[in-house]
């Protein structure tokens, strides 16, 4: 597939996405939205690659939201349409992605831009970053998962207070919360990512896609049982094989 608004680089086992619409601010709109999907579907196959970046293109936004031109006109049907086939075919599928996706959140990520950040597994941000869901003064509510991942990342007192004031954030605020895992500089974002990507890379392949499923589970009924069958499964496998002879044999394991 030939991409419009994305940019894909690989190196050391590491894929990084770019959303490359500087113009306005690399807002999402429905193509790009797909070629996220078709992005993110082929990595995960992509032997090679251990670990995803995702970031946008230039300094001053990751993504400033959804495109609002292209859904101004929707009636309710075709909304409901719009939130869902976004949350299916992106938003769900990088949280749900067999490979860890790191975001580096370089400037603002509102809206929708702000949920694709929390769709990931990590979240880095540079000291310029703004976060926020504004979508309350537009007179509706986030679409992509916003209201429900919010509170799981930061609790539901402060998630109420982000959404219904509409208020933005800077990247030293969103640590303190746990919205981001850590701040720094614009000039380092990048390469802090990408050196935790590589220490990802090292490691299990198989034991890192089991650890996000079972970690995706835990404020659910399944979490324990998903961590218990995970633990027998990983037993029958390569990886554990290999990484249980390298302790023993006090060698790297080669995943």
């Amino acid at each position: 597939m030939n991409y419009n608004n994305i940019l894909i680089e690989k190196e050391q086992k590491i894929a990084t996405v770019i959303i490359n619409r500087p113009q306005s601010l690399n807002a999402l709109n429905a193509e790009t939205i797909r070629e996220l999907s078709h992005a993110f579907e082929t990595l995960e196959t992509d032997t090679e690659i251990r670990c995803i970046i995702l970031i946008g293109h230039g300094e001053k936004s990751f993504v400033a939201g959804a495109d609002i031109k292209e859904f101004s006109d929707y009636g309710t049907a075709a909304a409901e349409e719009l939130a869902r086939n976004g949350q299916n075919i992106l938003f769900n599928k990088i949280e749900n992605l067999r490979k860890p996706v790191i975001a580096a959140i370089n400037g603002f990520a509102l809206g929708g831009g702000l949920e694709l950040a929390m769709a990931c597994h990590i979240r880095y941000a540079s000291d310029n970053a703004k976060l926020g869901l504004p979508e309350v003064t537009l007179g509706l509510i986030p679409g992509y998962g916003g209201t429900q991942r919010l509170p799981k990342l930061v609790g539901k007192g402060l998630a109420n207070e982000m959404i219904c004031s509409a208020k933005m954030i800077p990247a030293a605020r969103a640590k303190e919360i746990g919205l981001v895992n850590e701040v720094f500089s614009q000039a380092e974002l990048l390469d802090k990512s990408k050196e935790l990507a590589l220490a990802i890379s090292q490691n299990s392949p198989m034991g890192i896609s089991k650890a996000i499923a079972a970690i995706n589970q835990y404020d659910t009924a399944q979490g324990f049982e998903t961590e218990i069958k995970s633990f027998g499964e990983l037993f029958e496998m390569n990886d554990k094989k290999e990484g249980v002879a390298a302790f023993l044999e006090k060698r790297k394991p080669s995943f």
